[in-house]
């Protein structure tokens, strides 16, 4: 329920940011504040108890809630003092993400660890998989609502409200009517990031979402359902005159690599030969996406090839915890087996 609530106040509060003046107290932030006020009461309460948790899963889920609630007050300040600060990428929206990236690793750890191995433990290792992607690509949305406002721009009709746009114009010393204010407001980073984050970020939460779950195809499945859930939000913000987003269609691509992966036995050439296809098949998606339907900026191929290095040494340090923490879903599952047992 706690993810449930952050979920629905995150889709809602990128797109209230690109259409109304920062408000503390935004319907947005609101539902995410139901959600963090049922995780902190839990946080206390795994704490206590010790209820469904090991030793890991209770510090992440700790450590997590309260990087959280540090950053909640760090970025009210950092408002107070820098004014707008659209950007998803400021340090002090990086710490929500982080502790949330946190709290939900710490319950997918403690679901993993301790329970019963059968189709339950499956569908609910996968639901709280959909929760990590969404928070590990929340910060991307940016650019994906940004395509869609400099495009509203360019042909006259800006989505945000005039004293949004008045703000942000105040803010870097422009005339409202000067294109640098949409792309300050809507692509304050480079274009590069998006794909690198995409491959690095993105694929990576496929890889662990693949191993620890344990079946064919899940990885696909966990990236396939955040994507629904998106194509299904988008109409309703449409017909509530909010603005919309590119959806990022092409991460299934590489879910669907790292799936196939996942055959070969050899972890080694499994990381490697992974990570090629998937920055491959991302690439390719996101050019074709970008041609037939909207995405944010495509950059050069050389930058593919950064992106793919990285994702191969993420993706070898990942098989490595797989051994070291038996995060494989077979072992794991052999493991409880055993220990259930009489």
């Amino acid at each position: 329920m706690a993810f449930s609530f952050k979920v629905l106040g995150a889709s809602w509060d990128v797109s209230w940011h690109f259409k109304w003046l920062r408000d503390d107290l935004a319907p947005p932030h609101l539902l995410n504040s139901v959600g963090t006020a049922i995780a902190l009461a839990l946080t206390i309460i795994h704490i206590y108890t010790g209820y469904g948790v090991d030793k890991l899963a209770q510090r992440l889920i700790t450590w997590g809630t309260g990087v959280f609630l540090v950053a909640v007050p760090l970025d009210l300040i950092n408002h107070r003092i820098n004014g707008l600060d659209i950007t998803s990428w400021s340090p002090s929206h990086l710490m929500l993400y982080v502790g949330t990236l946190f709290m939900v690793c710490g319950v997918i750890r403690g679901w993993f660890v301790r329970a019963v191995p059968g189709r339950t433990r499956t569908l609910v290792l996968g639901g709280l998989f959909v929760f990590l992607i969404e928070n590990v690509w929340f910060p991307a949305q940016h650019q994906e609502y940004g395509v869609y406002s400099i495009a509203a721009w360019d042909r006259g009709q800006p989505e945000a409200e005039p004293i949004l746009i008045k703000f942000a114009a105040d803010q870097i010393g422009l005339p409202v009517d000067d294109r640098a204010v949409a792309l300050h407001f809507a692509l304050p980073v480079p274009d590069q990031l998006y794909p690198l984050y995409a491959v690095m970020a993105g694929i990576m939460v496929a890889v662990y979402a693949r191993a620890m779950i344990g079946r064919m195809f899940s990885a696909t499945a966990v990236v396939g359902v955040y994507i629904v859930f998106r194509a299904l939000i988008w109409p309703l913000l449409a017909v509530a005159d909010f603005p919309r987003s590119a959806i990022p269609v092409f991460l299934i691509a590489g879910a669907l690599a790292v799936d196939l992966a996942f055959l070969i036995r050899m972890p080694v050439v499994r990381a490697l030969a992974g990570s090629a296809a998937a920055t491959l098949l991302v690439d390719q998606a996101l050019r074709l996406q970008h041609s037939a339907f909207m995405a944010p900026p495509l950059v050069p191929p050389t930058t593919m090839l950064v992106g793919g290095a990285g994702l191969a040494v993420l993706w070898l340090a990942a098989e490595w915890s797989f051994s070291r923490h038996t995060l494989r879903a077979q072992e794991r599952e052999a493991l409880v087996s055993a220990t259930a047992t009489p």
